[in-house]
């Protein structure tokens, strides 16, 4: 694949809206086939009982997957059909990062996994998502330049 396509993803998803306004700490990798985000927690992002909300999560994994799929889909946005999500145990400081890597892809479906760990290295959630290529095409007005 073409690094150029790696950087304009990792651009278009860092300029989005919910990155820039919500999750303003916010880091992305993408290579062939894999994507790697991370994120500083913040309290912002806290449940009542002080670590990050399950939601939280489900965005990183999401996100990683998702990435590591679009890295190898060139001409279309893809789209998560299903994600299930496993969370292992609670965060509430430092950075998290999501590893995630495409596991199978055919003409119609994608799937991919992806790992969440703390900034000690230990896993804090684990998913895995199916996606398929969606009709929007990438080009600069979504952000894809």
């Amino acid at each position: 694949m073409d690094q150029s396509h790696f950087k304009k993803l990792e651009r278009m998803y860092l300029l989005a809206n919910v990155n820039t306004m919500l999750f303003d700490t916010t880091t992305c990798k993408i290579s062939d086939g894999q994507a790697e985000i991370g994120l500083e927690i913040s309290e912002k992002y806290f449940h009542a009982l002080g670590a990050i909300h399950g939601s939280v999560y489900f965005k990183l994994l999401d996100d990683a997957a998702f990435f590591a799929v679009n890295s190898m889909v060139e001409d279309v946005f893809v789209l998560t059909t299903s994600f299930n999500i496993n969370l292992i145990r609670p965060a509430n400081k430092g950075k998290i990062t999501a590893v995630g890597q495409l596991k199978f892809r055919s003409r119609e479906l994608f799937v991919a996994q992806s790992t969440l760990y703390n900034e000690d290295g230990k896993e804090i959630a684990f998913g895995t998502g199916n996606f398929s290529k969606s009709k929007m095409p990438l080009t600069e007005d979504i952000g894809y330049k």
